[in-house]
């Protein structure tokens, strides 16, 4: 810092808080030698060089302004000169030290300086004394306004001030200036709330070319005079102005709901075709050709609602439909419609309503609508019931004559559609329900070929087995399918990595015959190798890369359908095969379910009606359950298997909603079998004087949805029983359980069957004889029979550990200390009565003859 008293000092003074901010020459007035009204300086120190050191301190700890009123600003410049010129102050008094530094502050900026010698030089730059004395009014004013904000004093400021800016081409200075005026306007007011003023108040007089600090008095720019009365005005950095009155406020600002036109086309799904003509008549009429409507004097189709379970399409079903017609799609979802605070929700249901009036033709979509719109009598809060209200309001609102003569149509999507308010259900709302529900074969075929497409599949698409993939994926939904593709892909890139490792392996060679450390270790070679390669494939590597069939396979393993995830079985992987025997009962269930479900147009043209339900009846472990898994595998149809006792619960109402559950899954799933087991615990007789009212209503509730498997397509009820005397006799008349099949103990014959069935996967001696076991079994059920074979092995297993050998066969030795030990479950006593139920049976379904003793148990204990 030099010592030259004619430099300029960037700085700017209201009263007693000092803040540099522009350059400017001080004036040629002497400084007064009494600054502190009557304190004199030291006659030892050096003002000039005290001034000098003030600004060194300034400078060094980056210190724009320093209020020498304010003790906490003062005692850190008077400690640290006390401290760095020791031996020059140490000898004054402290309290008198801090007045002098008080005073040299003041002086250094004061109106009275001695440190400019060239004063005439800048006398076109002094401040005109009427201006000044009125801006020291106007800041006197301030002081009244204590109680407002610092920001609304700021503001003030400015507004009285009427501070002017110097023209200028960039903005950036008008930033400066307003940030610089904050400043200068801060220093005055705490001066002047300290009380403490002084008789001269040094304004800033030139403005230099590069400074941007506005200036209150007159100032010459350019030549021109600019008065400080101009209306020009800064407005103060960081201030929130006040929306004008054609601006939203804060409250009435709205989530932008984005209008587009989606490029997804109906030939990016499959197995739509049997929904095609509905989506024809309710959307594209309507929107294609709304004149035809207006001339008949009708409204058109305001809205279909799209259910199914999650991942079957729903949501791409809706942007085709859009991208198909080329029209504006409105996508909300029904959660960023729910707002906290009172009244918005509402607001933002009106407001998606009046963009899509604005952009008609269009299609407005509400995914997940079951979140805002349940029924109103279970919701907990009235914004619930208002939100229901107002978007029925503002469907009602969609006609012909209110929206321009263009359509505009509401598509709603839906896991759970059961539980939407009524009113949106009715026609003129909702007019057409769309189910989406698990595809079948054929429709999991084209599917699979839409999701494959780009894929670079083993000998093409045209010769790849999709069927075989499509017959062994049931119960897959869409999205299902997809993570399918996706899965098959990694394990084909796990194959060709393993290649590249090992060498191109043989099929027969590969991880599938490893066990599962031996497939870890050459997990873990393959992934280290891989990372110390470097160097990209080469064309000829991948030139030969495809996924294979077999990679589907082993997708399928790994990837879970989404009716499984739920606890809803799929097809059941027990073929007729598994099953010995029960010819008779075969071909019944195939004429009454299997031949339905594949041929259904034969049974139309004789006027015949699919049966609704089945029930298999006879002593336990004849394999009634094994019948069902079969012929639902046979058939291609869904599998939903069902324990008696899991439907039931202590809660009122919960039984028949899971009742109800059931029934509904199996519609979306169709072509589907629901298998109950144990349906005697179902579905007692309502007569019996031990049944409760809640079995009571589990019975009624299975009654009604029995009666209503016309309307819900290909859904078949098997249910299997031990005692059919103790099943309500209306669930035993035909259109219910219509057809009621025997399932009697197995004879010789087929007794020999059943053990050839039951030990394909047995070691068998050749000194074995079936023929001569069978014989053995009487009255053996096919459960029985497993037993048997299941101890035989058993035994030959303990005599392997025993003599400490590998040999593991079956000898004739092993099945006679299995028959010793396996007796048959059903006595002939409980034969002869399963047997008289059968006659009763086939002679009046209402009045079921056991014997002698109908309150007799006819088996002491039952189970499969």
């Amino acid at each position: 810092m030099g010592k030259n008293k004619n430099r300029s000092r960037p700085f700017t003074n209201h009263g007693g808080t000092l803040s540099t901010s522009s350059q400017q020459q001080q004036s040629g007035k002497k400084a007064s030698s009494n600054p502190k009204g009557g304190s004199k300086f030291h006659p030892k120190v050096d003002v000039s060089l005290l001034v000098d050191r003030v600004e060194e301190y300034m400078e060094s700890h980056d210190k724009t302004s320093i209020n020498y009123n304010s003790s906490e600003e003062l005692m850190p410049v008077v400690t640290y000169l006390r401290k760095s010129y020791e031996k020059e102050y140490k000898s004054i008094p402290l309290l008198e030290f801090k007045d002098i530094c008080a005073g040299a502050i003041e002086k250094m900026f004061g109106d009275d300086s001695d440190m400019t010698s060239s004063s005439s030089e800048d006398e076109n730059a002094m401040i005109d004394e009427a201006t000044r004395v009125k801006n020291l009014t106007k800041l006197k004013d301030m002081i009244k306004n204590e109680k407002n904000s610092m920001n609304q004093q700021l503001q003030n400021v400015y507004k009285e001030q009427q501070t002017t800016i110097t023209p200028s081409t960039n903005s950036s200075s008008h930033a400066g200036e307003a940030s610089s005026q904050a400043s200068s306007n801060t220093s005055s007011e705490d001066s002047l709330k300290r009380k403490r003023s002084t008789s001269q108040v040094n304004e800033p007089q030139t403005q230099e070319n590069k400074s941007t600090t506005p200036n209150h008095s007159n100032q010459e720019t350019n030549g021109t005079t600019t008065n400080s009365n101009n209306n020009s005005t800064v407005a103060p950095p960081n201030k929130k102005t006040k929306p004008s009155s054609g601006q939203p406020s804060d409250k009435e600002k709205r989530t932008k709901i984005i209008v587009e036109t989606p490029n997804i086309r109906f030939s990016d799904l499959g197995g739509i075709d049997n929904i095609l003509q509905d989506i024809r008549e309710l959307i594209e009429y309507p929107i294609l050709h709304p004149e035809i409507y207006t001339s008949l004097g009708v409204d058109p189709p305001r809205g279909i609602l799209l259910h199914g379970p999650p991942g079957s399409g729903k949501t791409m079903l809706a942007n085709a439909i859009a991208g198909e017609l080329q029209i504006p799609f409105l996508k909300v979802s029904a959660p960023e419609i729910v707002s906290g605070m009172s009244g918005e929700s509402e607001a933002k249901i009106r407001h998606l309503f009046r963009d899509a009036v604005a952009n008609a033709p269009s299609i407005v979509f509400i995914d997940e609508i079951d979140a805002i719109l349940s029924k109103r009598d279970n919701a907990s809060k009235e914004m619930e019931k208002r939100i229901v209200a107002q978007l029925l309001t503002c469907m009602d609102d969609l006609t012909l004559d209110k929206t321009n003569g263009k359509a505009v149509i509401v598509i709603g999507a839906t896991n759970r559609p059961d539980s939407l308010d009524n009113a949106l259900r009715r026609a003129g709302r909702f007019d057409r329900e769309i189910s989406l529900g698990i595809p079948d074969e054929k429709a999991r075929m084209q599917i699979l070929k839409i999701l494959t497409r780009k894929l670079k599949l083993e000998g093409g698409h045209e010769v790849f087995d999709f069927q075989n993939i499509a017959h062994n994926t049931p119960g897959y939904v869409g999205a299902d399918l997809k993570a399918l593709v996706n899965e098959s892909a990694v394990v084909a890139i796990h194959r060709i990595f393993g290649n590249i490792v090992f060498g191109n392996e043989t099929k027969e060679a590969t991880p599938k015959t490893l066990t599962p450390e031996e497939e870890v270790k050459r997990r873990s070679i393959i992934s280290e190798t891989l990372r110390n390669m470097k160097e990209p494939l080469s064309e000829e590597q991948l030139a030969s890369l495809s996924i294979t069939f077999e990679d589907f396979e082993k997708a399928i393993k790994r990837v879970q359908p989404s009716a499984k995830r739920e606890g809803f079985a799929t097809v059941p992987n027990v073929t007729w095969d598994d099953i010995g025997a029960l010819e008779e009962v075969r071909d019944e269930l195939r004429l009454t379910i299997m031949e339905p479900i594949k041929r259904p147009e034969k049974y139309k043209k004789v006027g015949l009606d699919v049966p609704a339900g089945v029930l298999l009846y006879g002593p336990p472990g004849c394999g009634k359950t094994l019948l069902a898994k079969a012929i639902s595998n046979d058939s291609g149809a869904n599998f939903i298997s069902i324990k008696g006792p899991e439907l039931l619960n202590k809660y009122v109402g919960e039984s028949e909603r899971a009742v109800r559950q059931v029934f509904s899954r199996a519609a979306a799933s169709s072509p589907c079998v629901i298998f109950f087991d144990e349906m005697d615990a179902l579905c007692p007789k309502r007569d019996n004087e031990s049944s409760s009212q809640s079995s009571e209503r589990v019975v009624n509730q299975l009654l009604t949805e029995m009666d209503g498997l016309e309307s819900r397509g290909n859904v078949f009820v098997i249910a299997a029983t031990n005692r059919p005397d103790m099943i309500d006799p209306a669930m035993l008349r035909p259109g219910r359980l219509d057809k009621l099949l025997y399932v009697k103990l197995p004879n010789e014959k087929e007794r020999i069957q059943v053990l050839q069935t039951i030990a394909r996967k047995t070691p068998m001696s050749p000194n074995v004889n079936l023929d001569e076991i069978a014989k053995l079994c009487e009255n053996f059920s096919g459960a029985d029979l497993s037993a048997l074979v299941r101890e035989a092995a058993t035994c030959c297993l303990k005599e392997s550990i025993q003599n400490n050998t590998d040999n593991l066969i079956v000898t004739r030795e092993h099945f006679k200390v299995a028959l010793r030990k396996v007796h048959p479950s059903v006595s002939e006593k409980d034969l002869k009565i399963y047997d008289k139920i059968a006659n009763s049976l086939r002679t009046s379904r209402n009045h079921i003859v056991m014997d002698d003793e109908p309150k007799k148990n006819p088996h002491s204990t039952s189970s499969k």
